[in-house]
């Protein structure tokens, strides 16, 4: 049976991060790709980082009811496509979600077997708090890099946990 995953925090916030670091432990997870109103970014492609498309034909996939979830952030739509989870999911692929807190909710509202998983990026000050404490430093002594191979440890360690977290979810529901 495959399993549905909600990686959901605020816009960026590492979910991405989080994500790519899942795929590469476990090709038995995909990532949904959702479709969006907003401009493609320098180097995204459209079927790969998300489903581009016009505001009009956005709301007529409203309309037809297309999407398992979609919300209006920052000015721009953005949606999970049900046909697209529903093909994942019948190849048996474990399916990650990366949404807004607003689809989160959508979703976890409509399905018993969702999972939902709620994250924060850890802040510079709490980064500079663990260092501190680990190498006994005054917080103006530590510098960009020690800040970065804090923000990675803990980015990694979150990998590690939800890594765990799916194997056992698989084995209790499978």
């Amino acid at each position: 049976m495959a399993n549905i995953f909600i990686i959901s925090a605020p816009s960026g916030a590492g979910k991405s991060s989080l994500i790519e670091g899942l795929i590469a432990k476990d090709n038995a997870i995909k990532k949904s790709i959702s479709v969006t109103t907003r401009q493609p970014r320098s180097g995204e492609q459209n079927g790969q980082h998300y489903f581009f498309t016009s505001e009009a034909d956005f709301q007529t996939r409203i309309k037809d009811g297309e999407f398992l979830e979609y919300a209006l952030v920052h000015g721009n739509w953005y949606g999970t496509s049900k046909a697209l989870v529903e093909k994942e999911l019948e190849k048996q692929n474990d399916l990650i979600l990366e949404i807004d807190y607003q689809g989160a909710q959508a979703i976890g509202s409509n399905s018993p077997l969702v999972f939902l998983f709620l994250f924060y990026h850890p802040t510079k000050l709490s980064c500079a708090h663990a260092l501190k404490k680990e190498i006994r430093m005054t917080s103006r002594q530590l510098s960009n890099d020690s800040m970065r191979r804090a923000t990675k440890s803990a980015i990694l360690a979150i990998i590690s946990m939800l890594s765990l977290t799916i194997t056992l979810t698989r084995l209790l529901l499978n």
